[in-house]
């Protein structure tokens, strides 16, 4: 099936009744969340999990899918009219965006955001079109070793771009692959670190620990801070931009779109990094960059267009290898995964109206958010009122529920409880959740493509350097370590890159 004809069948994939409303629903959730700060896509991807189970395959990934763009459209709002970031990937949005609010051009700032984000959106459902296929090909040649030696790419990558202390982000990512091997051996079936509990024997669930590490304990960190929102007081008008503002708008929004998609297919970097080095490029060619932070469009259009292309770049690797390159894509492989469809090289010949009902349905999702985010703009606003002390309690009810009706097990309430607590400690004391929860997800994989590899060669590490691709993954993973310890200015580069990042 060429790329024309795969197209045309996923859009009667996505365009069924069903799948449409499924897309309509994840859009719609992901705007709200992605409006509303403190929650994030990744709680709310797991809070919805367990109602996916009813659902067909390709309307629950639709929905889940929908939410994690959904939510990078929706940050925009609260980062322009309340200087508060709705979701991580749109802090950036906040240094020029609520400027132009209090300038009394929050309408312009609102409509560019949404425009620049379609126009990524559209440029990213392009890019996976069209690398996906010949990617997966590729993937086709991939055998334990090579997994292993690309996992380990992923690992590093992950640790060592993270916005905090790397030291840190390692003792994370190995406490995560240490969960990972709770349960039963994946090759004898031998139970591990069970200690008698038939809840433990079958391994530490996904969804309790991401709602206790991300939803629970953010609920539980806001409450401490008493996060309180003031609305900038502007009547939004003019929402769509004006010739001056396209024109100054252009050309940040296909830089923007082009260094979003392929930084996001990159295991590690997820949306955030891509919205703080657009922001620089945009003011390192701009004629005027002492005036950004005051109100300049092209920092709107800029790292809006970059977070959302990130998205979809992002799918690359989830779809064609199986593996996640964020921690949201990990979410989004165990919805695959319950539903008993394994993404990676064989997906597209064995599951087209998976793939292509998926990369279809962004298409139509970017439609829905556009046209549903202009109107809703007063809505939105008004939903930037809730108080907390009304949002965190139905928060905390929904996660109860979601986690009790994915297995009907009581315990696994107790085992979101403790990662509530452990994540709203890792917070106070500056250790990230991402590299743990990534490490949990891929460690199970990569403890089988080595043990398989160490089947085929007999016990033999030669394997992985005999193998032209797993030895430059494992290369390249030695080289992100190795040489920004030896080159000063790339090592200043990378803590410049974090710094901001937590910034």
């Amino acid at each position: 099936m060429d790329i024309a004809g795969g197209l045309l069948y996923g859009l009667g994939v996505a365009l069924a009744p069903g799948n449409l409303l499924a897309c309509f629903v994840g859009v719609f959730v992901g705007t709200l969340i992605g409006v509303l700060p403190g929650i994030g896509p990744v709680a709310t991807m797991s809070l919805l999990l367990p109602v996916t189970y009813a659902m067909s395959p390709a309307a629950s990934v639709i929905m889940m899918a929908g939410i994690y763009y959904g939510a990078m459209y929706g940050g925009s709002t609260t980062s322009i009219l309340v200087n508060l970031p709705g979701e991580a990937a749109s802090v950036v949005t906040c240094l020029d965006g609520y400027q132009m609010a209090r300038q009394g051009r929050a309408g312009p700032a609102l409509g560019i955001a949404a425009f620049g984000s379609f126009l990524a959106g559209t440029v990213s459902v392009v890019g996976i079109m069209l690398l996906a296929p010949p990617l997966t090909k590729v993937a086709l040649s991939f055998g334990p070793p090579e997994i292993f030696g690309l996992l380990l790419l992923g690992f590093t990558m992950v640790t060592y771009l993270s916005a905090g202390s790397k030291l840190r982000a390692v003792a994370m990512a190995l406490a995560g692959m240490l969960l990972g091997t709770v349960g039963l051996d994946p090759i004898t079936a031998t139970p591990r670190f069970t200690f008698g509990s038939l809840t433990l024997a079958d391994g530490i669930g996904l969804v309790p620990m991401i709602m206790g590490l991300f939803g629970i304990s953010e609920v539980l960190l806001n409450i401490e801070k008493g996060i309180k929102q003031d609305v900038f007081l502007t009547r939004v008008t003019g929402l769509l931009p004006t010739r001056e503002d396209w024109k100054r708008s252009a050309a940040p929004i296909a830089r923007g779109s082009a260094l979003g998609f392929l930084l996001g297919i990159l295991p590690g970097i997820g949306a955030i990094i891509p919205t703080f080095i657009s922001y620089a490029l945009e003011r390192r060619v701009s004629k005027h960059p002492e005036r950004f932070g005051t109100g300049m469009i092209e920092g709107v259009a800029g790292p809006e267009s970059a977070n959302n292309a990130a998205t979809g770049g992002a799918m690359i690797p989830l779809l064609t290898l199986g593996i996640a390159p964020n921690v949201v894509m990990a979410v989004l492989l165990g919805a695959f995964l319950i539903h008993g469809v394994q993404p990676g090289p064989l997906m597209i010949r064995e599951r087209p109206e998976m793939f292509w009902g998926v990369v279809a349905s962004m298409y139509v999702g970017n439609i829905i958010l556009l046209v549903l985010n202009l109107p809703l703009i007063g809505l939105w606003v008004q939903l930037l009122r809730v108080p907390y002390g009304i949002l965190f309690p139905l928060i905390l009810l929904f996660c109860v529920i979601g986690v009790y009706s994915e297995s009907g097990n009581m315990w696994d309430i107790v085992v979101m409880l403790v990662f509530a607590v452990v994540g709203y400690l890792m917070k106070k004391f500056g250790f990230e959740a991402a590299p743990l929860v990534l490490a949990f997800v891929l460690g199970r994989m990569a403890e089988e493509s080595i043990r398989q590899s160490l089947l085929l060669s007999r016990g033999s590490f030669d394997i992985l350097l005999t193998r032209p691709l797993a030895t430059t993954f494992i290369a390249l993973a030695v080289a992100i370590v190795v040489l920004p310890a030896a080159l000063p200015g790339t090592r200043a580069a990378l803590r410049m890159i974090g710094r901001e990042t937590t910034e």
